[in-house]
């Protein structure tokens, strides 16, 4: 960068380049825009005009759909990898088409309205689909079994109406799940209602059919109201098995502490979430997740691992080029293999699989209980997910979506030990 060119806060950059700063840190994390300059003090960033042309890019790859490890190829591979690349994913979205065009239109078709009701404290508007979405990815941390007899508030899912976001939040103490939605309408709050996982997923299969969802928490009333036009599903008081505020020990955990008391992840790994769920799905035993140099970095010697990013920063520097596919452990698959970094699967009565990936750090092996990894892939939103490892024995942070909007806590296991044997739970704050 010319020590001259004019520096942007990343406010100013977002604005510019039509990406919210939450996919800018998002993108500087993976590795494939790096903002020109950190201050060491209060970490902000500063973006140079001329990292505007990339940027915009990457919008238009994101926008069309492209996983990151696709996305790095274009930006930063040869123009024949980069063809190659987009004429894979047009066909993948042609076959997808038709499917797509329906289920919107469907949508489209039904009606939506909000009734204005008073003594309503807080409000926020979100759409259906994107709600259900929303409940189905968190629910599934919430505590079963003997976990949530001992831990009661645990079998909920938390419903928060804070800062202008809409926040489903689950953990049972090995998983903590948080989505955050941001509502085309908001006010009133802040607003904190818990409701039992069952009634949960079935407020989701309401939701999933209307187009827009108003949520209410109507004056002192422990409970929520969803209404969509002039239908209308209630969680009224109790059904929430309780209040939800965060003293005592029968309050529900602050999540907010768990997250800030992460600690920062030294490897980064950018991988097909898809292809990384269906590795790991079907293996009897705990599986081990290898990552390190492909056979194309042989040669290198400790660069690799030294913990350099494998994706070029934004000044423009070519890498090699990675793909999203998941490739089998044969010699025939060598010479794809040798275009980067890789992670192997392995254990759990199956044979290995190698994917290609994006990765920060140095080399690492960490071990996962498949029950607990595959549920936290499987609630992912879009084609990526980007795995954030501290230590082989801390917790783990699982994101997904350009936006940061889903994030996943989950606990390794040590290699050898039976299926959920962590380590460690996540720290669960009020509950112990």
């Amino acid at each position: 960068m010319d020590d001259t060119e004019q520096l942007l806060t990343i406010g100013v950059f977002a604005r510019r380049v039509g990406l919210a700063p939450s996919a800018l840190r998002f993108y500087d994390d993976c590795g494939l825009l790096r903002p020109a300059r950190v201050d060491a003090v209060t970490g902000y960033r500063r973006y140079g005009a001329g990292q505007a042309p990339r940027a915009v890019k990457l919008r238009q790859l994101r926008a069309a759909g492209l996983p990151l490890v696709d996305a790095a190829v274009v930006l930063d591979g040869s123009e024949g990898a980069a063809r190659d690349v987009l004429r894979a994913h047009l066909e993948r979205t042609r076959r997808t088409a038709d499917e797509a065009r329906a289920v919107v239109e469907g949508l489209l078709r039904e009606g939506a309205g909000a009734r204005e009701d008073r003594g309503v404290r807080a409000r926020a508007r979100v759409g259906g689909a994107e709600l259900a979405s929303a409940v189905r990815q968190v629910a599934p941390a919430a505590a079963t079994g003997a976990a949530r007899e001992e831990f009661p508030v645990l079998g909920c899912v938390l419903l928060e109406l804070v800062d202008g976001e809409v926040r489903w939040v689950a953990t049972d103490r090995y998983r903590l799940a948080v989505r955050v939605l941001r509502p085309d309408g908001f006010e009133g709050g802040p607003r904190r209602v818990l409701i039992a996982a069952e009634t949960a997923r079935s407020l989701a299969e309401w939701a999933v059919r209307q187009v827009t969802v108003d949520i209410e928490c109507a004056g002192e009333v422990e409970g929520v109201r969803l209404r969509s036009g002039a239908d209308c599903r209630e969680v009224p008081e109790g059904a929430g098995q309780g209040r939800s505020g965060g003293e005592g020990p029968g309050g529900f955990p602050d999540y907010r502490l768990m997250l800030e008391g992460l600690e920062t992840g030294r490897h980064r790994v950018i991988v097909d979430r898809v292809g990384l769920r269906d590795a790991v799905t079907g293996r009897a035993g705990p599986v081990s997740l290898s990552v390190g140099a492909g056979q194309g970095d042989a040669g290198q010697g400790d660069a690799a691992d030294a913990g350099g990013s494998m994706v070029p920063d934004a000044g423009g520097s070519t890498g090699p080029d990675v793909g999203g596919s998941t490739v089998p452990d044969t010699e025939g698959d060598a010479a794809d293999l040798a275009a980067g970094p890789v992670l192997e699967v392995t254990g759990g009565g199956r044979e290995p699989v190698r994917m290609r990936v994006v990765r920060t750090g140095p080399r690492l092996r960490i071990a996962f209980d498949p029950a607990v990894l595959v549920p936290a892939l499987e609630a992912g939103v879009g084609p990526d997910v980007l795995l954030e490892i501290a230590a082989p024995d801390r917790p783990v942070l699982v994101r997904s979506a350009d936006q940061g909007s889903f994030t996943t806590l989950v606990m390794p296991v040590r290699e050898g030990a039976g299926a959920g044997a962590s380590d460690a739970g996540v720290p669960t704050a009020d509950v112990t």
